[in-house]
C-alpha cells in the first residue's frame, strides 16, 4: 500500500476515530454473527472499510496482491455483513457476518480450524 491513501467514502467522524498501523490499515475481525465462531482476520483500510459498510458484502485490502478483494468474489465462499464495531480502543473492526462455505483460503470452515496448540499442564 503506497503512503499516500486516496480519499474515500467512510464517513469523516468514524475515519477520524480509526487508529491505523504505520501502513494505514485496522485488523478486522470477521465472526460469524449467529454462533460468534471467529472465522479470519483480514485488514482494511479506509475504502475498505467504507465498501463492507455501504455494500453489505465484507471487503479488505490483499497486503500480498495489494488491491482490494471482497470475500467470496471468486471463491463463491460470500460473507454477507450483519454488523460492523470498532474496539474501544479503534484500532481493530469487528465484522459480524452470515458465512457462505469455507472463510479460510486453504478451504477450511475458519483460518483457526487447523493449528491448534497444546495448553500446558
Amino acid at each position: 500500500m503506497t503512503s499516500i491513501t486516496p480519499p474515500s467514502g467512510l464517513d469523516p467522524v468514524v475515519a477520524a476515530r480509526l487508529k491505523r498501523s504505520a501502513d494505514g490499515l485496522v485488523p478486522a475481525i470477521a465472526q460469524q454473527y449467529d454462533t460468534g465462531e471467529v472465522l479470519m482476520l483480514g485488514w482494511m483500510d479506509d475504502e475498505a472499510l467504507h465498501r463492507t459498510l455501504t455494500t453489505g458484502r465484507a471487503t479488505y485490502w490483499s497486503r500480498s496482491r495489494q488491491e482490494y478483494w471482497v470475500k467470496g468474489d471468486t471463491s463463491g465462499h460470500v460473507q454477507h455483513v450483519k454488523s460492523v464495531a470498532l474496539d474501544c480502543d479503534a484500532d481493530t473492526v469487528l465484522v459480524k457476518v452470515d458465512q457462505v462455505g469455507a472463510a479460510c483460503h486453504t478451504g477450511d470452515r475458519t483460518c483457526f480450524d487447523a493449528d491448534v496448540l497444546p495448553l500446558g499442564q
